[in-house]
């Protein structure tokens, strides 16, 4: 993705719930992280066995030196 004529960066973050971790826990857990350290979902896999993995992003803001 171009964003002012170079290329955006994003951080990563990967969270894994084991079997016996409830939807809404789950559901909360990605809430807090979008609304308090601006996450963004990337994307959710469920493995065989029942862990879910989830793989969130952010932006990299980098500041520009004043000239």
């Amino acid at each position: 993705m171009l964003h002012n004529g170079s290329m955006v960066e994003y951080e990563y973050r990967v969270l894994s719930f084991g079997r016996e971790t409830r939807r809404g826990d789950i559901r909360r857990e990605l809430t807090e992280h979008a609304e308090y350290g601006h996450w963004e979902l990337h994307r959710t896999r469920i493995y065989i066995g029942g862990v879910t993995r989830t793989w969130l992003r952010r932006r990299i803001i980098r500041a520009r030196r004043a000239s």
